[in-house]
């Protein structure tokens, strides 16, 4: 009966040592008391986005441990990039409290890419977004902004290319090689 209670109280002083830990973490979290530095975990779901992680629903469970929200949504466009910018300035950031800060992100956009009318609608331009980053647990989640996939050219070229020689019928499969054409010219 004593090893029992023993027992009982080991594995509640373990919970509770354990809880006090996750409290007491965060208090910290931009001194990287969290696992990871906040601008390499928003860098990691970035890059993973402008390799086309977000290009195809089953590819979702390689970005989902980066974001808060569930599924994403089946965009019906790509804003295709050249590149992107973490502004990793502490000063630049919103604060939000020692759990959470908006960063800022810069892409350099050069257009857009509609899948329903198969069409690139070419738009260079710099697009400024402030992505919501939280402590969620022992990690850096995104809160939001819940954007369109930014996927890079070159791999926007190719899931076209690949998009295209996959297509069955006939009249879609030539307007894929025209949009192909397209964005290797830009």
């Amino acid at each position: 009966m004593v090893n029992r209670v023993r027992g009982v109280l080991g594995i509640t002083l373990l919970i509770m040592i354990g809880a006090l830990v996750v409290v007491a973490a965060p208090s910290h979290a931009f001194n990287r008391h969290i696992t990871e530095d906040p601008v390499k975990v928003l860098g990691k779901f970035l890059s993973l986005d402008k390799k086309g992680a977000r290009l195809e629903a089953s590819s979702w469970p390689v970005v989902k441990p980066y974001v808060e929200w569930g599924e994403d949504f089946a965009w019906g466009q790509v804003v295709v990039i050249a590149k992107f910018y973490i502004v990793e300035d502490v000063a630049q950031w919103e604060i939000v409290s020692g759990l959470e800060a908006k960063i800022p992100v810069v892409f350099d956009v050069l257009g857009m890419m509609h899948w329903e009318s198969v069409t690139f609608v070419p738009d260079p331009h710099q697009e400024s977004y402030l992505f919501h980053i939280k402590a969620v647990y022992d990690r850096w989640q995104i809160i939001h902004p819940q954007l369109p996939p930014h996927v890079g050219r070159q791999r926007v070229i190719d899931f076209v290319r690949w998009t295209e020689l996959s297509e069955s019928e006939e009249g879609r499969k030539s307007l894929l090689a025209l949009l192909h054409e397209q964005l290797k010219a830009k």
